[in-house]
């Protein structure tokens, strides 16, 4: 993108009908690391890549809670991300005092819009250069949503932003249609998969991941290093154990050509394999 006569304000609009700093807000996402959120029927994982900019510093917090019931993963400017979830923990404490019951995930996502759009409308405010993917639970079960900095939000069965964002993507569109179903376990396992896809050919660590869980009877919690380390160990065990086990079919497969070549000649003594094929 370069420097024009029509970026110099937010409310300026070019002939062809753009708002620039609206668009450059949302480069801004597609430039931060990546975040992904999946849901099913009673669980919500959001999960986010947190590398440090030095071996010398530590990474910058991703994931936040909001509510017990909500909590929002963000890719971007991490500044402009704490100040919109520190304005969403002020709604739902608001509305749990007024009400005496959790503010609907819903009702949060539209008014978190509200809020980013108006700073497309004034001149003297610039667009929030955050995406925020917030997941939570309500009486009409689990959802996760899309905030967009131009003022759209949307819903998704699972989806992913930042960097890298659309390997994660491709893997999730491949699997969507089983995540209405798929227990806790499962979904942080997808959650981990699509991970490892924005990292290109990095070794998935728990050093440079975060995952949040959220479902019925669980609040919104942030799992611990150790904890992810293990489930990384445990799904990395199972790809390398599956794959073995399609190498004695081969050998039989190949073993049965043979037979079919010999047709004619007389079965000798069975040979013992070699160690090799073992």
């Amino acid at each position: 993108m370069f420097r024009n006569q029509y970026d110099t304000d937010v409310t300026t609009w070019s002939p062809a009908g753009r708002l620039f700093q609206v668009e450059y807000a949302m480069e801004a996402v597609k430039q931060g690391s990546a975040a992904i959120g999946l849901r099913s029927k009673t669980h919500v994982v959001l999960a986010c890549v947190n590398k440090a900019n030095s071996e010398l510093s530590s990474h910058q917090k991703k994931i936040f809670k909001v509510d017990d019931h909500i909590g929002v993963a963000i890719a971007g400017l991490t500044a402009d991300g704490r100040v919109l979830s520190r304005y969403m923990r002020s709604e739902c404490i608001n509305h749990s005092f007024t009400y005496e019951s959790p503010l609907p995930v819903g009702r949060l996502v539209v008014q978190l819009a509200d809020k980013a759009q108006v700073c497309t409308q004034r001149s003297w405010k610039r667009p929030f250069g955050v995406g925020l993917l917030v997941g939570g639970l309500d009486e009409s079960g689990a959802h996760l949503y899309y905030n967009c900095p131009s003022g759209n939000y949307f819903e998704y069965q699972a989806f992913a932003i930042g960097s890298r964002s659309q390997a994660a993507k491709t893997y999730l569109e491949r699997r969507f249609e089983n995540f209405v179903d798929s227990s806790r376990e499962d979904l942080i396992r997808d959650a981990l998969i699509a991970t490892r896809e924005t990292l290109q050919g990095e070794k998935l660590r728990s050093s440079i991941c975060t995952v949040a869980v959220l479902g019925v009877g669980e609040p919104f919690q942030i799992l611990d290093q150790e904890t992810v380390q293990q489930l990384i160990d445990k799904f990395e065990l199972v790809g390398e154990e599956e794959t073995p086990a399609a190498e004695p079919d081969a050998a039989a497969a190949d073993e049965g050509g043979a037979a079919e070549q010999g047709g004619g000649t007389e079965p000798g003594p069975a040979a013992e394999p070699a160690p090799m094929d073992i």
